[in-house]
């Protein structure tokens, strides 16, 4: 481990349609929720901006046209010293159809970081950057019930999935970032597919897939009420632990 990645991309899912946080945020798509007096993506920029990161790629389908004028809005500021691209795909592709087709299209080779737009992750990102592919963010969580876990062995490997439980019990969760390798995708059918249900189980058989273990704050924001706590997290000017 060790190798530096400083020059590769941030691919970015961004194109979800955020179905469970509609009872609260339904003007806009999920990315663009109001925190305090900005965007939950304008939060998650400025943290991977201050992390390293300057090249982004934004991978969107729902609500793309508000996503897009955001980015706009953020070259000439948060994003003025970064490289900028989006696609917009005509079809949701799922998480691994998304990857896949932002590859194919802008020829990428070699390793790509991806991270959620909705879920928050303090240094993440500059931990995972410098992390060999295939890699996966994992999270410590006290109630692993509504994610399901990630089963890790003794070299820190990651050996399965399990699906989630009614049952609330601590365990290891997917952090919503991995470092992957643009060959992984090789054959792609161009048919949507999941990053969780099909290339990271795929990887996990094989015994190449590294847990990474991040220990900064972590909350996914799509559901209300965490998405309620990182609001007050965010207007207590962070002084709290999520």
């Amino acid at each position: 481990m060790g190798v530096s990645n400083e020059g590769i991309p941030l691919l970015v899912l961004a194109g979800g349609f955020g179905t469970r946080l509609q009872s609260v945020v339904n003007t806009v798509p999920k990315p663009l929720a109001p925190v305090a007096d900005k965007p939950f993506l304008y939060y998650q920029i400025e943290q991977w901006v201050s992390e390293g990161i300057r090249s982004f790629v934004f991978l969107l389908h729902h609500g793309s046209r508000p996503i897009i004028e955001f980015l706009q809005e953020q070259q000439q500021q948060l994003l003025k010293n970064a490289k900028l691209q989006w696609i917009v795909e005509a079809v949701p592709m799922g998480t691994g159809g998304a990857v896949a087709n932002a590859i194919d299209m802008l020829g990428l080779q070699g390793d790509v970081l991806v991270a959620n737009a909705d879920t928050w992750l303090g240094c993440g990102a500059s931990r995972m950057r410098v992390i060999d592919a295939p890699a996966m963010g994992v999270v410590a969580v006290d109630d692993a019930s509504r994610y399901g876990t990630v089963a890790v062995d003794d070299r820190e490997m990651i050996s399965s999935f399990r699906e989630k439980t009614a049952e609330s019990a601590p365990g290891w969760i997917n952090a919503g970032i991995s470092m992957l390798r643009s060959g992984d995708f090789d054959g792609w059918d161009r048919k949507p597919f999941s990053l969780e249900q099909g290339l990271f189980p795929r990887l996990a058989a094989s015994g190449c897939l590294r847990a990474v273990p991040l220990d900064g704050e972590f909350i996914d924001i799509g559901i209300p009420v965490d998405y309620h706590r990182f609001c007050r997290w965010i207007e207590s000017g962070k002084s709290t632990r999520l």
